[in-house]
């Protein structure tokens, strides 16, 4: 009896241990240490020949196999070549290109932030014949240096003004003169295009290398918004112009710059010059340039061609709806010159339509009550589409292809039998044939190959190289460590599940519980949240570094949880439209309704229930700790707008309209007219530089809590912009963040 006890003992003990091994995760392991970031394969680039791609190492550019996934050669080497030996070092490259005969490689580096999404760089030309550097930047560095098809030539932006080069005699040669900051704009776009249609790119070379059409913005009457930049005796006052709703835009011309003549010719865009034009590109006939049209409300999209020797514009396209219309993902226009492939919404869900360029519609290639994602790549020669698209399920990307016809159509997603997947199938979720989670495609020239990037809710991103049919050819980096070091720090992993309002209407989630969940205790429950139209937080995908932060707060005893409400993507157009006009309505009801339902939950504190959000998400949190006040216990905010009267005019009016067409709409659901409602903990934080949702935002609602003597907490982060990063800022912030957490909820 005595052994059986001793041995009863030391079974104890070494539960103990076991259990004590497990590693806590903590703030400096996530954003000190980056423990849990991904090992990743930068800059693939398909080669000509459709055998071979490249990828972007420190010491220089690297081939590969497709056929096999070996290393081949080096073609490009940073640092050991004989020039080098003699010349300067390279700075680190930070990307490159190829000329279309595959003899140069522009390379850039020393990147320099303007806004979150561009910047300038130094560019160096590499000449594959003589393994020779050249520096194009030499008159300083200069923006979205491209080289033209022909590979002899550059265009690049440098002070506001379009120039290109001839690359053999280094001559520069000036398109434009009247470029001015905070004026005239050539070559590249302004702020709010920037942010919000997702274009820096402002010119695009023709086919044959002998043209370039560019946009002119001028926004002399868009107005200034002024920051002050912390740090010397006196503060500097930075000017940019910012068009907040319902004030004046930039007026936005498109020009076709010749080079053998020197010559721009101006495009008739419309008579109206209240309107927007997102996106060019030329078509296979190098004489034809598209353009895409879009009016104020953004709710009438058109693609117009122009003649680039006449100028005569013809319509191609046009589509309108009753909420808005999306910029589409892919607009392409095909080389056999008589045909462009066009995604839209416009039947309720996103999907892939075949045009002819007489405007005709010859098919819809996809249907079905889900939505497309993008297109990764078209086979044309053997008429296959490869695409992602949420048919399994919107927390899902699946890969698929099908034909031309619209017929064929077949899943790439890992196979749930083949063994390449093993530790696959127990965290993504997995039917009778596949694994499901997240994927993502790079296609070879001509599609007869693929590197594949899968992930699911808690393993890390894997990399693998398959024929066309899916078939495997090599796993390039499975992230074993990563998973391995995802195992040791402890058990808390994403569940998914659904849950019904009040309303009947059903949300995605998931959650993350203590691994040692006991459903006979009470939790506090931590929701994150964004809600922002057409975003997805609910996704069955690795989710870096908050995803691990929330891991740790499971550590620490919280039940964390996710949901996406109404408004949110992946669920089609009459979903995500629903909160057109009324923005903040329906998702502050909705995250209202799932604090409550997970509420009801016997495992849940309902006096503890706290909630955070960033940007829309700050928005979110804020507008529900005023709102529901008797149910959210605390709140944070992180660089939230307070009320949409502040924000850029694309945006916002793309949901609300203008103000003043829609009053209500701005105000019925800012956080701003309800402060006097705060009860909980209230967190602010803010950044002084965001030029994205102004620190005006913050201000603002700050002067509403103390008008209505309501107590709350700050922290403002001087000069940082909307991401909050730089140094020790992010560690810093988390750390706030959990502080708050552990004492307020």
């Amino acid at each position: 009896m005595k052994r059986i006890v001793l041995l009863l003992s030391l079974f104890a003990a070494m539960g103990g241990v076991v259990a004590q091994s497990t590693k806590q995760i903590t703030l400096e392991d996530i954003w000190a240490k980056g423990a849990f970031y991904p090992r990743g394969i930068q800059s693939i680039r398909s080669m000509n020949d459709g055998e071979h791609y490249c990828v972007l190492t420190s010491s220089g550019i690297e081939k590969y196999s497709y056929k096999t996934g070996e290393k081949e050669s080096m073609v490009c080497m940073f640092k050991g070549s004989e020039m080098n030996k003699k010349a300067k070092p390279l700075p680190p490259i930070e990307s490159y290109e190829f000329s279309a005969d595959e003899q140069k490689i522009l390379l850039s580096s020393g990147f320099e932030p303007i806004y979150r999404h561009s910047g300038v760089s130094d560019y160096y030309i590499y000449d594959v014949a003589d393994a020779s550097f050249t520096k194009i930047s030499k008159a300083g560095k200069q923006r979205l240096t491209t080289l033209s098809p022909d590979g002899t030539k550059v265009a690049y932006v440098r002070d506001n003004d379009l120039f290109y080069m001839d690359l053999d005699s280094q001559t520069e040669h000036r398109i434009t003169s009247d470029g001015r900051v905070n004026a005239i704009i050539n070559g590249t776009t302004d702020w709010v295009y920037e942010e919000e249609f997702a274009i820096t790119q402002g010119f695009y070379w023709s086919p044959d290398s002998k043209r370039i059409a560019y946009y002119r913005f001028d926004e002399s009457n868009v107005k200034e918004f002024t920051m002050q930049t912390w740090g010397e005796l006196y503060p500097e006052n930075y000017n940019y112009k910012y068009p907040k709703a319902g004030e004046d835009n930039s007026v936005v011309d498109i020009y076709i710059y010749n080079l053998e003549d020197g010559k721009s010719m101006r495009l008739n865009t419309g008579s109206e010059n209240d309107q927007y034009l997102p996106r060019m590109q030329w078509t296979k006939d190098p004489n034809v340039l598209s353009f895409m049209r879009m009016n104020r409300l953004q709710n009438r999209m058109e693609l117009l061609t122009a003649n680039a020797t006449t100028g005569k514009i013809r319509p191609l396209y046009t589509e309108e709806d009753k909420a808005y219309v999306e910029v589409p993902e892919t607009w392409k226009f095909l080389n056999d010159g008589k045909s462009f492939i066009i995604t839209s919404e416009k039947d309720g869900f996103n999907h892939i339509y075949l045009y002819g360029m007489d405007g005709k519609l010859i098919r819809q290639v996809t249907s079905g009550d889900y939505d497309v994602v993008d297109i990764c790549g078209i086979d044309e020669k053997n008429q296959k589409i490869y695409f992602r698209s949420h048919e399994s399920s919107p927390i899902n990307t699946d890969l698929y292809v099908i034909d031309f016809k619209g017929k064929k159509k077949v899943c790439l997603n890992y196979d749930a039998k083949n063994k390449i997947n093993a530790g696959y199938g127990e965290d993504g979720i997995k039917d009778d044939k596949y694994i499901l989670g997240t994927y993502n495609a790079t296609f070879s020239e001509g599609c007869k190959y693929y590197i594949c990037t899968f992930s699911s809710a808690n393993k890390a991103p894997r990399y693998t190289l398959h024929d066309a049919g899916g078939k495997l050819v090599k796993v390039l980096q499975d992230n074993a460590q990563l998973n391995t070091r995802l195992s040791q720090y402890g058990a808390e992993k994403k569940e998914f599940g659904t849950l019904k309002t009040s309303e009947g209407v059903e949300l995605n989630y998931y959650i993350i519980k203590p691994a040692d969940f006991d459903e006979n205790k009470q939790y506090p429950l931590f929701f994150y949240v964004y809600g922002g139209p057409g975003n997805q937080q609910v996704t069955n995908s690795y989710g870096y570094s908050d995803y691990n932060w929330f891991r740790m707060l499971a550590q620490k005893g919280y039940v964390v949880a996710c949901f996406d409400g109404r408004g949110t993507g992946g669920r089609g157009a009459e979903f995500k439209k629903m909160t057109y006009r009324n923005l903040g309505h329906y998702e502050c009801i909705d995250a209202i309704e799932a604090a409550k339902w997970f509420g009801k939950k016997t495992w849940i504190d309902e006096n503890r229930i706290g909630i955070f959000g960033w940007s829309f998400g700050g928005y979110l949190s804020s507008l529900c700790i005023l709102k529901g006040n008797d149910v959210f216990k605390s709140a944070i905010a992180v660089a939230p707008v307070t009320t949409w009267r502040y924000y850029d005019n694309i945006y916002t009016e793309r949901f609300l309209q203008r103000p003043q067409e829609n009053p209500d709409g701005y105000d019925n659901n800012s956080p701003i007219n309800f402060a006097d409602r705060l009860k909980g903990n209230y967190l602010l934080v803010h950044g002084t530089g965001d030029d994205n949702v102004h620190f005006q935002n913050a201000l603002d609602l700050i002067t509403a809590l103390e008008k209505a003597d309501k107590q709350f907490e700050l922290r403002v982060y001087p000069n940082k912009n909307h991401s909050i990063y730089g140094g020790n800022t992010r560690l810093n912030l988390y750390k706030l963040m959990t502080d708050f957490i552990m004492r307020k909820l």
